[in-house]
């Protein structure tokens, strides 16, 4: 796994989303029961590079572990639950979500860039 800070609480979901507000924050919600998921962590993984990391904070949620965590994600952030799902939040606020085979990180990134 990449550099990946774990989500593995609701106060480090609180933190996260805090710490949108001065950095972009990127979370992967991955079910580590899907091979659909595991498919899209790895397609994701293979395209990011360290130029990447510099522009967001990504957060890893294994949902089976945490599903508290998962679900406090829907409700704070006002998304659906899915999984896959790759979350883009900035000051507090979802701004963008794909899923399943949608997932592309340079979708993610070119949010942040415009």
């Amino acid at each position: 796994m990449k550099d990946w800070q774990k989500l593995t609480s609701i106060s480090d979901l609180n933190d996260a989303l805090e710490a949108s507000s001065q950095k972009p924050v990127l979370i992967f919600k991955h079910s580590t029961r899907c091979s659909i998921s595991q498919m899209a962590l790895d397609r994701f993984e293979r395209n990011w590079n360290t130029t990447n990391l510099s522009q967001v904070t990504p957060f890893y949620l294994d949902l089976i572990a945490h599903r508290d965590v998962s679900n406090q994600i829907a409700d704070q952030l006002d998304v659906e639950h899915q999984s896959p799902q790759v979350l883009l939040v900035i000051d507090g606020k979802c701004i963008f979500s794909e899923t399943h085979q949608s997932i592309r990180l340079q979708n993610s990134l070119d949010l942040i860039k415009n």
